[in-house]
């Protein structure tokens, strides 16, 4: 189902911004509270932290990252979960919320409706405020939300993509590849694990995987070396090699490129042995796959994975 209907009556067009306000407080019930903590004035209040803040955005667009085959639930559930991945890539805790709508008069108020009780629920069960946001009138057939997340640090380090070092371990959580058959909304932000890596001192860099391995991981790479990566070693889901079947592609080629994996690229100093060890006894639900390391660009060896040959996802073009 789309986002959208020709009958003014079951649109938001039938509704008008103070009404649609009212509903949406509704929809988001205890995810949201009161003023000025909540929706209701100029700006939200957000409680004091003893700890660094973390502050990322990211939108939902149709026709972009998602379409009328996704249920509007997820696509609540959807917009909140991979700005969550942000915040889990740098070891944080979510706090709130604020989300800006860009509404044509067309929407539906069934699937906005549904929409917000998919953010509602994502809400409270990842413990984020819903504190506020705006409404805006967009052309006929657009939808887009975009949410800002505040989070705090979860002890005094953050973790960046800074940091790596010649030799270090490059390691991923989970499997890649499945963003085509539904991962891209089904996934579950690595929120504790992120915190944990944290906490543990031979991590030296991190980020989480939206764009694709064969494009994020250049971020993640200091100028003067590369990263010599084992093919074998790239946990491939079995959703990608589902979806290589149909493509023609090769499975690597979608592990690698298809982005909204929503899984952390991690880099981790030398002494590796302890650290997977400890990763088991903690995560023994999530895979977490060695999947090469840092070396000198002129040292790449010759049978290492030729990333060039593969692209993750390239925004505007």
């Amino acid at each position: 189902m789309t986002p959208f209907t020709p009958i003014r009556a079951k649109s938001v067009a039938s509704r008008g911004e103070r009404r649609l306000i009212a509903e949406i407080r509704r929809w988001l019930g205890n995810a949201s509270p009161r003023s000025p903590f909540g929706i209701g004035d100029d700006c939200a209040v957000l409680p004091a932290s003893r700890h660094a803040q973390l502050v990322t955005t990211d939108p939902v667009i149709f026709g972009h990252h998602f379409d009328g085959s996704v249920p509007a639930r997820a696509v609540g559930a959807k917009l909140l979960k991979r700005n969550l991945s942000d915040i889990a890539a740098m070891g944080g805790k979510p706090v709130a919320a604020v989300i800006s709508l860009a509404l044509a008069p067309d929407t539906r108020l069934d699937w906005l409706r549904d929409f917000y009780r998919g953010l509602a629920a994502s809400a409270r069960q990842y413990r984020v405020m819903i504190v506020g946001g705006d409404i805006t009138q967009a052309p006929a057939g657009f939808f887009g939300a975009f949410l800002t997340l505040h989070g705090t640090a979860t002890g005094r380090r953050i973790v960046t993509r800074s940091g790596a070092r010649r030799g270090d371990h490059i390691y991923v959580t989970g499997s890649l590849g499945g963003s085509r058959r539904g991962h891209h909304y089904r996934f579950t932000p690595r929120l504790a694990e992120g915190a944990w890596l944290a906490r543990r001192p031979e991590v030296r860099a991190m980020m989480d995987v939206s764009d694709g391995v064969a494009k994020d991981l250049g971020d993640l790479t200091p100028a003067g070396l590369a990263p010599a990566l084992c093919a074998a070693a790239i946990p491939i889901s079995a959703a990608a090699r589902q979806q290589a079947r149909q493509s023609g592609r090769s499975p690597l080629a979608h592990a690698l490129g298809d982005g909204e994996d929503y899984e952390l690229l991690i880099v981790v100093r030398k002494t590796a042995e302890r650290f997977e060890r400890d990763w088991k006894k903690r995560f023994p639900r999530v895979s977490l796959s060695h999947i090469g390391s840092f070396v000198p660009s002129a040292q790449v060896p010759a049978d290492a994975l030729k990333l060039a040959d593969y692209h993750g996802y390239e925004h505007l073009r």
